[in-house]
């Protein structure tokens, strides 16, 4: 199993039900952002895939433009990606430390 494959699988696991290409935009997260990650870079990564899958969405707005509570509704998603983030930092070799 690769790096990327443990850090997908270690996401399907925290968040269940969510489709194949929206963990596949989450582990780019958790490589890129880390456990830096924030509500508005999972926001981005979704409206990436929504753009997509449903481009009318209200929802495809700027993250600072959207309703608290919506906002809200990334938090789990951060919080997931930086718990598998930071679950993989010993194993490989510290590249989350930046």
């Amino acid at each position: 199993m690769s790096y990327i494959d443990k850090a997908r699988e270690r996401l399907a696991y925290e968040l269940p039900g969510t489709s194949n290409v929206l963990l596949d935009l989450y582990t780019l997260l958790v490589f890129t952002r880390g456990w830096m990650v924030t509500s508005e870079d999972v926001h981005d990564a979704w409206a990436i895939w929504r753009s997509r899958t449903d481009p009318s969405h209200r929802s495809l707005v700027p993250f600072c433009e959207l309703d608290e509570e919506v906002q809200a509704l990334d938090v789990k998603y951060a919080d997931a990606i930086a718990k598998v983030a930071a679950s993989l930092r010993e194993d490989l070799d510290g590249r989350f430390d930046a």
